[in-house]
């Protein structure tokens, strides 16, 4: 990952008691990683990241868990795609119809017969 600390004001919005807060989600976790596999199974991987699961600021014990660098590594690659996805649908240009489409209810002919 490039750039991690760098530019970003997130670690100026933790709050003053975050290295309690990560001590206590590293003994909660028992210093494992908390993500749950597809099998069922915990992965055994060593945390290294505490993360929120939701984003914002949340910094309440239960909006944060222990992860993997692997494991953090895919959901924060996962949330800047969807962020982008979101960005680039609010900055597409909406289709324009087409000049000689008629909009609006059939109108009868005016000719009837001919």
């Amino acid at each position: 990952m490039s750039g991690g600390w760098t530019g970003s004001d997130r670690k100026s919005r933790l709050p003053d008691d975050w290295p309690l807060l990560r001590q206590i989600v590293f003994e909660r976790a028992g210093g494992r990683c908390e993500t749950i596999k597809k099998s069922g199974k915990r992965c055994w991987d060593k945390g290294t990241d505490v993360d929120h699961k939701r984003a914002g600021d949340d910094h309440s014990l239960a909006n944060l868990q222990l992860l993997c660098t692997w494991h953090h590594a895919r959901k924060s690659s996962r949330e800047g795609n969807e962020a982008q996805a979101a960005l680039r649908a609010m900055l597409r240009h909406p289709v324009e119809q087409h000049p000689g489409v008629i909009t609006g209810p059939p109108r009868p002919p005016k000719n009837k017969g001919f």
